[in-house]
């Protein structure tokens, strides 16, 4: 009987919440289609984690512990990934839609010839088949997808999805295999890592705030800088505001940036240009803060306010410094 697999991507022996977010995912769409879940744990150092994922819906674990696999290059965890689906055919992979999840699904669908459904914010069975929901026209729309074929590969939203919750009591089993590629068929060396200190990650935040021409420069960014500090969120910022050299690239949210779907998500002074709404639209909750009650970003924002970020920001920090 086929299986509903799932690619869990750890980086440095800590799995990246997304891919609970995944797990979680797919235990369901097992469960659905009455067929087993199976983890596919790639790495170097990583057995330890082998327990942990079995214990958060894994039946099977399909382990390499391998010098080759020790950074997420995309050649030979695609590679190991094609082979071993190649052999036990599942009915869909699972993976998160990270940079990394986005690299080694689009290779392994050209090994197996199979269909890609990327950025996927549902998932359902229908008529026996695999239901994916994902949106389209950036963002406008929500487009379903059907399974096709032997196996599907499909790339799920970050925070689009409940993360698997552990349960202690859970049994599985580990299957050891061996790496796809030697290390001298590897075209690409990693030499390092740079981590940014400091600072809350976009994807995985539940709380964003961003600022956007509005602001008026770099230093406009320091209240709404403050106003994700005090609630503990992450800061991000519109197109317009980096391609102003007034907030790093990192920063970016929209369909050239980051996509993102927090609880809330704060816009400062931004008018909600199409790309923007593009990588936020399907935020929980959003609020809108422009002096322009005409601005698009209204348009999809559960709460407005019409005035100056300016003012406004600093009130917003000095009310919320008081209840929290």
């Amino acid at each position: 009987m086929s299986a509903i697999w799932v690619w869990v991507e750890q980086h440095n022996g800590q799995v990246l919440p997304v891919s609970w977010e995944v797990l979680g995912a797919g235990r369901t769409l097992a469960e659905e289609l009455g067929v087993g879940l199976s983890a596919l744990l790639f790495g170097q150092g990583v057995e330890g984690l082998v327990q942990d994922i079995i214990q958060r819906g894994a039946d099977k674990v399909f382990l390499c512990d391998d010098a080759t696999l020790s950074d997420c290059r995309a050649e030979p965890y695609a590679s190991l990934l094609s082979k071993l689906a190649g052999e036990h055919k599942p009915q869909a992979i699972l993976a998160g839609s990270t940079s990394s999840g986005r690299d080694v699904l689009a290779l392994a669908a050209v090994d197996l010839e199979a269909g890609l459904i990327p950025d996927c914010t549902g998932l359902a069975v229908q008529d026996g088949r695999i239901k994916a929901t994902r949106p389209v026209y950036a963002g406008k729309l929500l487009s379903n997808v059907y399974s096709k074929g032997d196996t599907l590969l499909a790339s799920l939203r970050s925070r689009a999805f409940p993360a698997a919750e552990a349960d202690a009591d859970r049994s599985g089993e580990t299957i050891v295999v061996e790496p796809a590629m030697q290390p001298g068929d590897i075209g690409v060396e990693i030499l390092g890592w740079e981590a940014s200190e400091g600072t809350v990650s976009l994807t995985d935040s539940a709380i964003i705030v961003s600022g956007g021409r509005g602001v008026g420069g770099p230093e406009g960014f320091e209240p709404v800088r403050r106003l994700a500090a005090t609630l503990g969120g992450a800061l991000g910022a519109s197109r317009a505001a980096v391609d102003a050299d007034w907030i790093p690239y990192a920063m970016q949210v929209g369909q050239t940036g980051k996509t993102v779907s927090p609880d809330l998500y704060v816009a400062a002074g931004i008018s909600g240009a199409i790309q923007h709404l593009a990588g936020m639209r399907t935020s929980k909750v959003i609020v809108a803060i422009n002096k322009d009650p005409e601005a698009p970003i209204f348009k999809v924002a559960q709460y407005g306010i019409v005035g100056d970020l300016v003012k406004i920001v600093p009130a917003m920090v000095a009310e919320l410094e008081k209840r929290l």
